[in-house]
């Protein structure tokens, strides 16, 4: 479903990314972690078009998107959820979720697509009418990954959804996104809560630096507790 192979990249001629490989394969959530800093954010814009590589490849469901755009990207039958949701605040629900639609190059379908999301989020339903900025940022949070989902993707790209969130909420809404998971859905999970990322993921990758540090299954990392490590900047075992 998705490659990246050798990937640098660079902001200025600052180095960011650096030899960067990772697979997500159809059908798994896979959870790419690291502290602050560590070029998650930078991944996920690289992944959508936001940013060019300098050296290697990016492959998303046997396409070449290297040097594809984001809405090119988003066309092949990717869901994105940005850093801070990116909703548009005077917009209403409705017309958030409708652009959502639209992304994918579809006319047709919204009005069944509405109802599907807000089977998944009842509390849409009384808010479809409201502006963005009006709601919770619970609720926010809700538009943003219902506008991600409303055109049936592939694969499906978050950036730190735990942001921003009480713990209460953090939890309700990885709750939402392993049972997308569990419908069949393929998830790449950036997110700097290791804990929680890992406790719904399949595998997971670590960043440190712009670099890879460790990679396997989630059981594996909790067990090596790696994700620690490269937070503190403890040397990494195994």
């Amino acid at each position: 479903m998705l490659e990246m192979q050798g990937v640098d990249t660079a902001y200025d001629g600052v180095p960011m990314l650096r030899g960067v490989d990772l697979v997500v394969r159809r059908g798994e959530l896979v959870c790419l972690l690291g502290p602050n800093g560590a070029g998650k954010t930078t991944t996920f814009r690289t992944l959508v078009g936001l940013v060019r590589p300098t050296a290697g490849s990016v492959r998303l469901m046997g396409h070449d998107v290297t040097r594809l755009g984001t809405e090119r990207i988003a066309g092949l039958g990717v869901g994105l959820v940005p850093e801070a949701r990116r909703l548009f605040p005077q917009l209403t629900v409705r017309e958030n979720l409708f652009l959502g639609h639209r992304a994918t190059g579809r006319s047709e379908g919204f009005e069944a697509a509405l109802d599907e999301i807000a089977r998944l989020f009842p509390r849409l339903k009384e808010r479809l009418s409201q502006p963005a900025r009006t709601l919770s940022g619970g609720e926010q949070a809700m538009v943003a990954l219902g506008r991600a989902l409303i055109g049936d993707p592939e694969l499906l790209i978050m950036d730190e959804p735990s942001l921003g969130l009480s713990p209460k909420l953090v939890h309700q809404y990885f709750e939402t996104i392993e049972r997308i998971h569990r419908s069949g859905k393929t998830l790449l999970l950036v997110e700097q809560n290791a804990e929680m990322g890992l406790g719904i993921a399949d595998r997971g990758y670590v960043l440190a630096k712009g670099r890879v540090v460790a990679s396997g299954t989630a059981a594996d990392l909790l067990a090596r507790d790696v994700a620690r490590q490269a937070y503190f900047a403890a040397p990494l075992e195994g």
